[in-house]
């Protein structure tokens, strides 16, 4: 899943300066799963800025509405109404629902609320780690499915650095080394076999941005 976190409040305001009429729309899948963007934040945060324009002298309009999901279309159409009555929508989806909003309504300005970060699984109550970068090559089936582009902090790919001590990460000693986990799992798997293939260097030369996928 994506997982994102709320700007700072005095942004969120600074960002609305000039709008009367603002739309807050929550997002109920990814950004709702991490607790940033779903119905609850989305009150939340309209409660915050009325509180904000309270103090400040201001009588803006403030409505809340949460879709299912930001980034499909098909899922906006419920909202053509209210977007003809608002002058601006704050989006509390990742990025790409910002765009997808954007896109779907041009004539609006939309304003993110969120900064996305990652795309992770969830670790405990209210955490959330990363665990993939979307490289377009997954070796998951090679490292025992810990991906060492995203987990080891050097991105290496074939094998640990000179800096692995006791099983931690040189550069954070907080952290676990990425491949002696892979390590200790093929182990695990009667597969360390796997751990000599040789992965070649990727090509962190420019892309072709932005990417499209289709099935075929």
């Amino acid at each position: 899943m994506i997982v994102a976190k709320q700007k700072d409040l005095e942004v969120i305001v600074g960002m609305l300066q000039g709008y009367e009429r603002i739309l807050v729309l929550g997002c109920g899948t990814c950004t709702a799963i991490c607790l940033t963007g779903g119905d609850r934040e989305v009150g939340i945060l309209a409660s915050s800025l009325r509180l904000a324009d309270k103090v400040s002298g201001k009588n803006r309009l403030l409505k809340e509405h949460t879709v299912e999901r930001q980034c499909e279309w098909e899922f906006l159409d419920e909202i053509n109404d209210q977007v003809k009555e608002v002058d601006a929508i704050l989006s509390l989806g990742c990025g790409v629902g910002v765009q997808a909003i954007s896109e779907r309504f041009p004539d609006i300005p939309v304003l993110p609320g969120l900064d996305t970060l990652f795309m992770g699984m969830p670790q405990e109550e209210s955490v959330w780690v990363e665990r993939c970068s979307g490289c377009g090559n997954c070796i998951l089936d090679k490292t025992a499915g810990i991906c060492p582009v995203t987990r080891c902090t050097k991105g290496l790919l074939n094998g640990p650095c000179g800096g692995t001590n006791n099983g931690k990460c040189e550069v954070d000693p907080e952290k676990d080394c990425a491949w002696t986990l892979i390590y200790q799992r093929l182990e695990k798997q009667g597969k360390l076999e796997l751990f000599d293939e040789y992965h070649p260097p990727r090509n962190f030369q420019a892309v072709v941005r932005p990417g499209r996928f289709t099935i075929k």
